[in-house]
């Protein structure tokens, strides 16, 4: 068993009162993979004035040369993949080929904004006065907080930390406690590429003290969050003293409209990739199937054989097609939604029991007939639990989408290009998915949720990333005397 440390000024260090904490194994959880820092208060602050005192020298640096040592750290990930998809399945229970498709795409993400390097710029307006040239100027933020939740502990914090750093700003990073190995895996390829002392720093403890640190530190001006609508608002709310700047994303309730035109298979090869894949702890998993009641038998019954037919069990082992659930806490979360289902009346056809024994493993599971307020389609579980809803028609398909408190993803299965376009103007969320999985996002587009899906303020990825991680100053240069 390895011990790890934090990364705090350029210095590996354990918690000044020497506390740790474990991280288990979901498909195995007798193995213990390592002992983390659990940080104090007091360690975090030291964290946060390492990254304020790092702050202008780095902000001073040109940006193609923040840009090259992305740059290297991708270079370095990519030589590294197998390794850290493997840390990656074993500490979060993914499968091997959904844990390297992460990784590529962490690899993918820092190449990206490695070029954002050489693309970051300002405007020139035209001026109302003559002999003067006025302008505008991105400049960094300052000290970024990052705190990223489990379910992707590569792929996210990648892409909040790259943007953040190559726009000038400091880092201070926190993953999640149950899958922190992978994470740190990223880090050290940031330090090896030639990040300097401060910029970064990496510290892992509870929410409530490392975290409430994070957000509350006078010195922060900014916090990039991920992770649940509860914790969300916590945080906006002990941001808002300090007026810092806050970007979330929160979960979302996500539903795939299935039309009476659809192809049958796709629906449900669609259905079963977003609502099962990734063991359905996905922000963007497909939670709700709705689907024209003309169809709904058929699909249906293909739904349920298909989710039947699936192999759960240790991501490593390559006829795994779904792994476990991250803990013990999340798998008896997704059988306690099972018993509040059944409870509320509706109708359990697949799964909803533990699929085997010695690992974290949960059903694939399918209910029917369940009604548009019940708590199982309402709240997100984020389990591998399909909640099947059955629409009157494309109108009240739409009508159903959208009555949840979240608004992260919709999908729409059809062949009716009218009605795809007319899904995308009508759906409250932030992104739509039409003939493709509710999960799966482009690198290079805006991602980030309405209503209680985000703070509805900044998106992330992208080039919309520099509008959280930089300010814009206007400049008005008289040449002219």
């Amino acid at each position: 068993m390895q011990t790890f440390y934090n990364l705090i000024g350029g210095e590996w260090v354990t918690a000044s009162n020497g506390a740790v904490f474990e991280n288990r194994n979901p498909a195995a959880p007798q193995e213990v993979l390592g002992l983390f820092p659990r940080l104090t208060r007091e360690d975090t602050r030291r964290a946060i004035e390492a990254a304020r005192a790092a702050f202008p020298s780095w902000a001073a640096t040109p940006p193609p040369q923040r840009g090259a040592i992305l740059f290297e750290a991708s270079r370095l990930i990519d030589q590294r993949l197998e390794n850290i998809a493997v840390t990656l399945t074993r500490e979060e229970g993914k499968t091997l080929a959904e844990a390297r498709a992460e990784v590529r795409r962490a690899r993918d993400i820092f190449r990206y904004y490695a070029g954002e390097g050489w693309r970051m710029s300002g405007t020139v307006l035209p001026s109302n006065i003559q002999g003067e040239l006025l302008y505008t100027r991105r400049e960094p933020l300052g000290v970024i907080s990052i705190i990223t939740p489990w379910n992707f502990p590569v792929a996210i914090p990648a892409w909040k930390i790259a943007p953040a750093l190559v726009y000038g700003n400091t880092v201070v990073f926190k993953p999640a406690s149950l899958a922190p190995q992978s994470s740190l895996m990223l880090v050290e390829a940031l330090v090896e590429a030639g990040l300097p002392p401060g910029v970064l720093n990496y510290v892992t403890g509870s929410g409530g003290e490392v975290g409430d640190e994070m957000v509350t530190h006078p010195e922060v001006n900014g916090v990039s969050f991920t992770g649940s609508y509860q914790v969300g608002v916590q945080v906006y709310q002990k941001a808002a003293p300090t007026m810092k700047r806050v970007q979330l994303e929160m979960g979302g309730k996500n539903a795939l409209v299935i039309l009476a035109d659809a192809d049958l298979n796709k629906a449900v090869q669609l259905a079963v990739r977003g609502g099962f894949g990734l063991t359905g702890q996905a922000c963007t998993a497909t939670s709700r199937v709705i689907v024209e009641e003309r169809i709904a038998d058929a699909f249906v019954t293909a739904l349920c054989e298909a989710a039947n037919n699936l192999v759960v069990g240790d991501g490593l082992d390559p006829r795994t097609e779904m792994g476990p659930a991250v803990s013990r806490e999340q798998m008896e979360t997704d059988l306690q939604y099972v018993r509040i289902g059944q409870s509320e009346g509706a109708k359990l056809l697949a799964g909803g029991d533990i699929a085997k024994q010695g690992g974290y493993f949960v059903q694939p599971t399918v209910f029917d007939h369940v009604e548009p307020e019940m708590r199982i389609a309402q709240e997100e579980i984020f389990g591998p639990i399909i909640a099947v809803i059955r629409a009157k028609n494309f109108d009240d398909a739409i009508e159903k989408t959208n009555a949840v408190s979240y608004g992260l993803v919709a999908g729409i299965v059809t062949n009716d290009l009218q009605k795809a376009i007319t899904f995308a103007e009508q759906a409250d969320v932030g992104v739509v998915k039409v003939n493709e999985p509710t999960t799966g996002l482009a690198l290079q587009a805006p991602f980030g949720g309405f209503k209680c899906s985000s703070a509805n303020t900044f998106k992330e990825q992208g080039q919309s990333a520099v509008e959280f991680y930089t300010r814009t100053k206007t400049v008005y240069l008289g040449y002219r005397t």
